[in-house]
């Protein structure tokens, strides 16, 4: 048997860390909560969870999740391309609106992403994404559980 998966978190803009904690409790599982100190995160004092602080700087949590991903973790984020790198690990995605991010559907989600980079650019969009509403937060549950059991299938060979 290989070693158990972990929920692989990119913690600054994560809404959804209670549930990924409460998630992980029920399964037995860790969790790493990847920072790179610029919002304040309060490790929540259970043995399974731990904090990892990068050094400040563009992408160096996304490095980190990146290069610890293996092919039994789950990796937690909204950042897109981070998912990519994930999923070229052999690594499961997953976004923190319960979207699961795979080999099908990333290529077509990086476009859309550069696509809404240029068109803010250029001023004809403006904003981000819709804040987190129940119905979300329902969807990420749903979808970390079943996408965590299919880890923990995984990790059993």
């Amino acid at each position: 048997m290989t070693d158990l998966p972990r929920f692989l978190v990119d913690a600054d803009a994560c809404p959804v860390r209670e549930e990924i904690i409460r998630v992980a409790g029920r399964l037995g599982l860790s969790v790493v909560l990847v920072t790179n100190g610029s919002r304040p995160i309060r490790p929540p004092g259970v043995p399974f969870v731990r904090l990892v602080v990068v050094s400040e700087g563009a992408d160096k949590a996304d490095d980190w999740i990146a290069d610890e991903a293996t092919p039994v973790d789950v990796c937690l984020t909204a950042d897109i391309p981070l998912a990519a790198r994930c999923l070229a690990k052999g690594a499961f995605a997953l976004s923190f609106k319960g979207k699961p991010w795979t080999e099908d559907n990333i290529g077509s989600a990086l476009a859309g992403r550069e696509l809404s980079r240029h068109l803010r650019e250029v001023g004809t969009i403006t904003g981000g994404p819709a804040p987190m509403a129940a119905a979300d937060r329902s969807r990420f549950l749903n979808a970390l559980d079943t996408m965590a059991q299919a880890a923990l299938r995984r990790a059993r060979g």
